[in-house]
Parts: C-alpha cells; structure tokens; sequence
C-alpha cells in the first residue's frame, strides 16, 4: 500500500502537483545560429580569395614589367594593360584549376573551397571562362603583338589544368605559360614604341611628300612647248605617288621591330621558365609527400640561376665603339674607318678586348641592386629547398612551394634590374615592393 501510494503521489505530482516545472525548448534555440549578412559576406569573400589564392596574385605583374625592360623599353600604359590581362588569365587558371581537380580536393583537400561546399563548382567554372575572356579583350587593347602572344597564353593555362597536369608534361607547360607570360608585356610594350614610330613616320611622310611636290613645282610652260607641260604634270603627279606610297611600307617596318624585341625578352623568359619548371615539380607531391629528387633539382636550379643573376647580361648590339656587341668587346675584323689620316697616324693601336670577368666590374647602383636581388631571390627557397631534400613530408614540401612561389617576385626584380635599360632600377624597386604585401596576405590565406 505505501509502494502504491507513493507512485499515486508521485503520479499527481508529476501531473500538476508542486514540482519543478518542465524546461520547454523553444523554436530559437532548436533551430541554428544564422548567420549575420555581414559575417556570411566575409565568408564568403574568403572562399574566393582561397579559391583564386590571392596571395600569388602578387607574383603576375612582375611578369609583365621584367618583359618591357627585357625589350629595353619603359612601361607604357599598354603594359599596365598586359598586367592587367596576365592577372585575369592568372586567377582564371586559379579557379579553372580547383575545378578540374574538386574530386580528388575531396579527398586529400576536404578544406577547400569547393569540396567543403563554400563555392560551387559552376561558379568556379563561369569565372575561369568569364576571367578568359577579360583577359583576351585587355590584351586585344594592348595591340596585336600582345593579342598574339595571349592567346596561346590562355590556352597553355586551360590545356594544363584540363588535361596536362597529371602527365610529364604537366610542369612544362606550366613553364611555358610563366614565359608566355614575360612575353606578353614585352609584345604589348614594344607594341606601343612601334605605333609610335608608325605615326612619325606618317607624319614625316605627309611631310616630305608635300616638299618634294613643291620642289618639283616647276611652272608649266605654255601650250604648245611640245608636249613639255604635260609631262611636267605627269611627273608631279608620279612623286605625289611614289611619297605617298612610302608611308605604309615604313610603318609595315614597325613590325619586325616588335619581333626583334620578343627576341631580345627571350633569355629573360627562359629564366624564368626555368624557375617555374623546378618549383612546379616540386608542387606535383605536395599533398602525399615525395622522393628528395625534386626539391634537391630545384635546389641546383636556383644556384644555377643566381649565378647567371649576378652576372650582367650581354647585349648583342655591345661594342666599345659606339655599337654594342658583347661586354666591351671590339670588332677587329672590320676596323671602324678613320675619318682623319693625321689622326690615325699618331692614335695609339688598338687595346686587346677585355676578357669577360678579367676586370672586376664596377659597383654602382644598377648592379648593387642586381646583386642584391639576386641573393633575396637565392636565400628565399635554399633553406626550403635543403629541408625538402632531408625530409620530403608533406609539411615540408608545402612550405618549398610557398618558398618557390614567393621567390619568384626577386626574381622578376633581378630581371628587371639586370636589363639596364633607363627606368630598370625605379621598375625593380616596384617590383620588390609587391614581396611584403604577398607575404602579409600569405598569412590569412594560403598559397598552395
């Protein structure tokens, strides 16, 4: 009896006696915290600046501005067009990139932007063909030369994230798009001197033709000098022709002018290849970790190319007597004519050509800041590059291609620098700026 009257005392209190009230959930604490509209902004501003890893961005437009000093030419406002077109391939490659590879993100990068949903892959795909074409149209604004060199650009871009990566063609082509990219500023910088010179020469033409027909203005002799007033007029009416024929044949000149530039940019996009080609294969085993090969060859790239850094680089027009052909090197076999016997009678003969490094050469600010450069650039990746070859986890590896990927700003400079075109120095120091900014934005956002 007193078991069953403490479960009725019970049961009437649970019902309505005095007992502690029942905690109720209401609907705000059952359903999830949303989301500020500010706070899912940031968030997603975040998934695309990860997406399209805007830290490296700033390593695009020392491209541009390496290949207008390569051509031996000052930045122009079609190079900020270039740098602007390089940018847009850039992050097109960058989002085209998470996209082909958002299965296998799903499994070794979960983190990702597309794999952890913050992105769909649509979106990523849209901006890699909306990226392209921006960049196409800005480099179409630049002129033909850098329309010419764009478009096998973005289509290197697009062959090595669909289908290339994988394959040992993969860093390769990767290479080559860091190049064509170089090439791209000196196409469109050396674009700009040859509309230059193709308007000048339009004018002098007008101008000269205008001449030459007042020179040729002989009064007509009246009618019936044998025919003479006839072919006076038909000779004024020839060279009128002939000046006006001249203009486009000189502004076609122009053209080979932009080629011969691409070809003077050559060496310094090789270099710059050459650094891409080392840091690429070292990114191929970044995520599962790989053999020490790699890292120890790109290790042996960067001694290779800081030594070629430290030295200046020879011009083919470098001659001592007025025309340069190599270091201080003189023309023996053609001996420069002597316009003055009695001067050449009592001038000294001619010194032997210097030896190449014979002579220490002299430090002024130009290749102080060369050398500088090029130990930034040499002291950015050895010590990764030497962590790498004793360990090659994936930690580790990760941080040679942060290295590899930030090092390549230093080496746009020392390019710029080792040009010694006017304007190098300022351009270089401008380049150089862009390191800290990167390396600021590297710490909220990750490169690789």
């Amino acid at each position: 009896m007193k078991e069953s009257r403490a479960a009725v005392d019970g049961l009437s209190e649970g019902v309505g006696g005095p007992t502690t009230p029942l905690r109720t959930t209401s609907l705000e604490e059952a359903s999830p915290p949303t989301p500020s509209p500010g706070r899912a902004h940031t968030s997603r501003a975040r998934a695309w600046a990860e997406l399209l890893r805007l830290p490296a961005l700033f390593t695009v437009p020392g491209d541009a501005l390496a290949g207008a000093a390569a051509a031996s030419a000052r930045p122009t406002s079609r190079t900020l067009l270039a740098i602007a077109s390089s940018v847009c391939l850039y992050e097109a490659g960058m989002a085209l990139n998470d996209w082909a590879d958002r299965d296998v993100d799903a499994v070794e990068r979960p983190h990702r932007p597309l794999p952890s949903g913050r992105i769909h892959p649509t979106a990523a795909l849209s901006a890699a063909c909306a990226l392209t074409g921006a960049g196409l149209t800005l480099a179409a604004c630049a002129g033909r030369p850098a329309l010419t060199v764009a478009v096998p650009l973005a289509a290197t871009v697009w062959a090595y994230d669909l289908a290339l990566k994988n394959t040992p063609a993969g860093p390769f082509a990767m290479a080559a798009a860091r190049g064509l990219d170089l090439l791209l500023g000196a196409a469109a910088t050396a674009g700009a001197d040859a509309a230059g010179r193709r308007s000048a020469v339009d004018d002098g033409g007008r101008e000269g033709g205008a001449v030459r027909v007042e020179a040729t203005g002989v009064s007509t002799p009246k009618a019936g000098a044998g025919g003479v007033g006839r072919k006076v007029g038909a000779c004024r009416t020839w060279v009128t022709t002939v000046a006006d024929e001249r203009r486009p044949a000189r502004g076609a000149a122009a053209v080979p002018g932009a080629v011969s530039s691409l070809r003077r940019a050559l060496p310094s996009a090789a270099l710059l290849s050459a650094h891409t080609l080392a840091v690429t294969t070292v990114s191929r085993r970044e995520a599962q970790g790989g053999a020490p090969l790699a890292p120890f060859a790109a290790l042996a790239a960067t001694a290779a190319l800081t030594r070629t850094l430290t030295r200046r680089r020879a011009f083919p027009s470098d001659r001592t007597d007025g025309t340069r052909r190599g270091t201080g090197a003189r023309d023996l076999a053609s001996p420069a004519p002597l316009a003055d016997p009695a001067a050449a009678a009592v001038s000294p003969l001619p010194r032997r050509p210097r030896r190449p490094g014979a002579d220490s050469e002299p430090l002024d600010t130009s290749t102080a800041l060369r050398l500088a450069l090029a130990a930034t650039y040499a002291s950015t990746t050895a010590r990764s590059y030497f962590h790498a070859t004793l360990n090659p986890s994936p930690p580790l590896t990760q941080r040679a291609v942060t290295a590899g990927i930030r090092a390549t700003i230093p080496l746009q400079a020392a390019l710029t620098a080792r040009s010694g075109t006017k304007g190098a120095t300022v351009t270089a120091l401008l380049t150089t700026a862009l390191a800290p900014l990167a390396g600021r934005l590297a710490r909220k956002v990750s490169v690789t």
